[in-house]
Formats: C-alpha cells, structure tokens, sequence
C-alpha cells in the first residue's frame, strides 16, 4: 500500500553509488537548466521571474517521492504558463499583489482537481484531447507566445492578450517606441542560441546565453542605455502561506483548472510514457501520476508555486545525462535551493530580452507543420479540426480554443458513429471468404436471392436509422427476386434498446414479405443483447450462425446444426449455455 501512494520505496532499498552518480549529474544539469528556463515561464505566466524558481522547488521533490516515471522533470512549463497568463489575465485584477494571489489559488484548484481524478482513476479524460486539437492549439499557442514575448525584443510595454489581433495590433502600434538596441541585442541573442543548437545541442545553452547577458549589461553598462534589466530577486526559500481563498469567484476559476489540470496531465503522461519505453524496469501508473502532479500542484501552492507539469525538454535532458531514478529531481531541488539561498544577486543584471529570446526560440519547435501536411494529404476531416483549433485558439483564447476544438473532435466523432461504414458481401471465387463487393468487385460471386450486409460499428440510437435506411437502400436494389437478408454482425460489439426495437421490427417486416432474416458472426456480448432484449424470440435460434459461411449454406441447403455449431453459434450469458 505505501508503495502505491510512494513510489520511491519500490527503488530506495536498491539503491547504489552507480544510481548516485547518474542521478547527481542529471540533477544538476536539469537543475542548472531550470533557472534560466524558471524564470522566463514566469513572465510567460506574468509572474515575477523569481516566481518561476519557488515553481522549480517543492512541486520537484513532491514529485520525486509521489511520481511512478524516473525521468520525468517536473516544473514550470511554456503551455501551462500560457493557459494561466490566459486566464488570470482575463479577469482584469487591480494590481500586482492581486494577480500573484489569483495564480497562487489557480495552481491549488488545479492540483485538487488533478488528485481527485487520480483518486477516482479517471486518467483516461485526457483521452479526449486528439491529436489534431493537440497539434492545433500547441501551434497557435506557441504563436502567441512568442508575438507575447516581442514585447521584451522590442524594448516596449504591450498589454496580455491571448488574442492574435490585438497582440499584432499593439506591436505595429507600438513601432515608434522600439529601442533599437534592445530590438539588436535580442535578435543577437535569439541567433547565438539557434548557432548554439547546431554546433552542440548538449550544452545548457539558455545558461550560457544569461551568463554573456548578464556580463555584457555588467561591463557595457548596458542598463543605463536603456535595456531593461530582471532587478532585485529576493533571497531566501520561499516562505509557507496558505494561498488565498477566493470562493466568491470561483466559478471564474474552474474553467481555466480543469483545463490546465487536464493539458498538464495529457502533456506529462505522454513525456513519461515516451521515457518508459526506454527503462522497462518500471511501470508508469497514470492514475498515480495524476495523483503525484495534483500533490506537486496543492503542495507547490503553500510554497507560491505557479502550475507545474513535466517538461519535455528538461526530461530529455534528465534522461540524456544519466537519472536513473527520481533521486535526480532531488538533486535538482538542491540546487535551486542553493541558488534561492546564495546566487540570486548574481540574476540582478539579466536582461529581460535574453528572456524573452530564449522563450521564443524554444517555443518555435512547438509549431508543427508536417503532420497539418500529412492530414491534409489522408484525413481532411481530422486536417479541418486542427486548422479550427488553432484559429478559434489564435482569434478567440486559449482556454475557449482547446474547448472549443475538444466538443468539435466529439462531434465529429459522433458524427462518424452515426454515419459508418456498411458493406455488401459477396463470397470470394472458390473460397469460403466473404468481402465487400466493391473493393473484390471481379472477384466474388453474388447471389440474386440473397443480401449480405456488413455493418461497422455498434448499432445504437444515433445511427439505427442510417442503418435501416442503408439496408432498404440495398433491399430495394435487389428487387423481388431477394429471399435472404444476412447481416454480418461481428463488428458490432452493442446494441442498446433504440437499436434493438429497430431490428426488431424489420425482422418483423420482412417476415411478412416472405424474406427471411439472419445473424451470422455475433460475438458473445452482442449474442447477449439479442437473446436479453427479446430479439432472438422474433429471429428464431435457427437463424444465428456462427459465421457468414454457415448462413449462406444454410439458406440454400437447410439442415440441422451439429452440437458444437449450435453452441458456437448461439451461447450466451442470457440463455444459460
């Protein structure tokens, strides 16, 4: 019991001078990297940067004990900031102290509402964040990210906004006021980081990049001149405070919880299960990471941490420089902890454009182009609902976007049950195979007097009546000489009692025309359904077959089934066999 609620206890007893060494370098590489990368998702969120190290602390080493994943590093991240810039920033509060206080509160309704799906084992919601919606709203949020972040290139002050128009309308407005040496110094830095990439992608480039800011503002006296500068940091761990309790507006709040809990979950379990693939020495339990991610969020909260979720590139690094276990994530605590204690006056000169760079040259590997481009080509339904993702997440918000494209990837779902596939079977020359007539159109043989239907999905109400009107289609085709209809039910794994009143009748109907209805191939739940609704009183046991063979030989040489056919073909739950 106490290793499912800590994972850690599974590993701690084994552990060694050989774990130690690759925890301790992995720690303090991601730990390193967190700094720079802390505080420029800070100001994503519209946190002050030192906001973006408490978020680097106490979720970590939660997550260290709580997490089942080895590799994942947990920590501020661009999306999570994004979302939460998003929606706090919507509710337009007076001052500085008031919106800290908002996000502080935020991250604790996340954190509850993430532990309590995790209690009630309901990872599985994240399922309904597709691809495509992912991809959309990822590639439009990584957009506004970085127009948001041309504010600190450009040397100006914009407003937040999670709307494309009014962040380009406030940047060509603001053209006048550009100060050209900070516009020059953040493009020289956004080029040193690309540079940085191609030479060796291993060096923790984002630090390098603050160290040369913060000696150039240093040595140049470039603060004076006009380049903003991140100022004084507090020193010091951050200090134990309920968050404040905002009840009255909560219901402001839920929306922007529920979706971040829900993305931050989706974008951590999908990190975790890549890396598990790589160590199966352990097992990913996704109820227990919703679990361990809502305690790093509640317990973060008490700390002034803003959300957290796992970071793709920090858990690749993590995973790069040797963690073998999540001791590294508590090596990489120590060593924020360090820095809070000792190094945050060093912070004073980093400019606030090297920030800015390194957020917009990271985000730019969000956009995606080539899977738009592979839908576009094999799936244009699937290529729509990623383009409206991303424009409803461009023109109207994030938090209404990925909504939005979430009802819009149900509807077409709902829309491809209530309308699937059904095929006309006809046997394969010399074979016992029956195929879909068009696709074997010169290969298969079919008779005048019978109807072979396949259908493709559960028979509910949402599409019965597409399907009568299919068969009908098809038994009008056949014209007076039809005296059989076969349906070919394997692919229906349910019919609800809409469905079954449905078939019901059309047994019924066709009966009275002289035409003999059959089953072939149900499986054992849907053999359950036919004999629990009353559907086999009307069928009649002799016309279910085990498959579509046995029914085609049947209609044209009646004969009794064998024991074993009889069972194969109708055993049920229902009827007791």
């Amino acid at each position: 019991m106490l290793k499912r609620i800590f994972p850690f206890l599974t590993w701690i007893s084994n552990y060694n001078r050989s774990l130690l060494y690759g925890d301790l370098i992995a720690g303090i590489t991601v730990g390193i990297m967190l700094v720079p990368q802390g505080m420029a998702y800070a100001m994503i969120a519209g946190m002050p940067p030192i906001y973006g190290l408490y978020a680097a602390l106490v979720p970590q080493f939660v997550y260290a004990i709580t997490g089942t994943s080895r590799q994942l590093a947990v920590g501020p991240v661009a999306m999570d900031s994004l979302l939460v810039a998003a929606g706090i920033g919507a509710m337009q509060l007076a001052n500085t102290e008031d919106y800290i206080a908002a996000v502080l509160f935020l991250t604790l309704l996340i954190g509850l509402f993430q532990f309590l799906l995790g209690v009630l084992k309901m990872g599985f919601f994240v399922n309904f964040l597709s691809k495509p919606v992912i991809n959309g709203f990822t590639s439009a949020a990584a957009i506004l990210i970085g127009l948001g972040q041309l504010k600190h290139i450009l040397g100006v002050d914009l407003p937040q906004s999670g709307k494309i128009y009014v962040l380009l309308g406030s940047i060509f407005g603001s053209f006048d006021q550009v100060n050209l040496l900070t516009l020059g110094m953040g493009v020289l830095v956004m080029l040193l980081i690309i540079g940085l990439k191609k030479i060796n992608k291993k060096l923790p480039i984002p630090l390098l990049v603050v160290i040369v800011g913060i000696l150039a503002v240093v040595f140049l006296g470039l603060e004076a001149k006009g380049i903003k500068v991140v100022g004084e940091i507090p020193k010091g761990l951050p200090s134990f405070q309920l968050p404040g309790m905002q009840w009255d507006t909560i219901g402001k709040f839920l929306p922007i919880a529920l979706t971040v809990a829900l993305f931050g979950f989706m974008e951590s379990i999908s990190i975790a299960k890549t890396l598990e693939e790589k160590h199966p020495e352990y097992e990913l339990d996704a109820n227990q990471e919703l679990r361990a991610l809502g305690l790093s969020n509640i317990l973060g909260s008490f700390f002034q941490s803003f959300s957290v979720s796992g970071g793709f590139s920090r858990s690749a690094v993590n995973d790069e420089a040797g963690a073998k276990t999540s001791m590294s994530l508590v090596f990489s605590t120590l060593v924020i902890a360090a820095i809070l204690l000792f190094l945050t006056p060093l912070f004073y000169n980093l400019p606030t454009v090297v920030l800015g760079g390194i957020i917009i040259v990271s985000v730019f590997g969000l956009i995606d182009v080539k899977y738009p481009l592979i839908l576009w080509k094999n799936r244009k339904d699937e290529f729509i609902l990623l383009a409206a993702t991303f424009i409803m997440t461009l023109s109207i918000g994030l938090i209404e976007g990925i909504l939005l494209g979430v009802l819009l990837s149900l509807l077409l779902l709902v829309y491809r049950i209530s309308n699937p596939h059904i095929a006309v079977l006809g046997r394969i020359k010399d074979t016992t195979y029956f195929k879909n007539i068009d696709r074997f159109s010169e290969d298969v043989e079919v008779d005048d007097d019978k109807l072979i239907l396949r259908f493709d999905a559960q028979l509910y109400f949402g599409n019965k009546d597409y399907f009568k009107k299919q068969l009908y289609h098809q038994i009008e085709k056949k014209g007076s000489k039809l005296k059989f209809i076969i349906l070919n039910a394997e692919p229906i794994n349910y019919i609800d009692s809409s469905a079954a009143i449905m078939l019901e009748r059309i047994i019924q109907e066709q009966r009275e025309k002289g035409i003999q209805f059959l089953i072939a191939g149900a499986i054992g739940p849907t053999r359950d359904i036919l004999y629990s609704s009353g559907i086999m009183e009307i069928l009649g046991e002799e016309n279910l077959f085990a498959q579509t063979y046995d029914a085609v030989d049947c209609c044209s040489n009646p004969k009794t089934l064998s024991t074993i056919q009889k069972k194969v073909s109708q055993q049920s739950k229902t009827k007791g066999l």
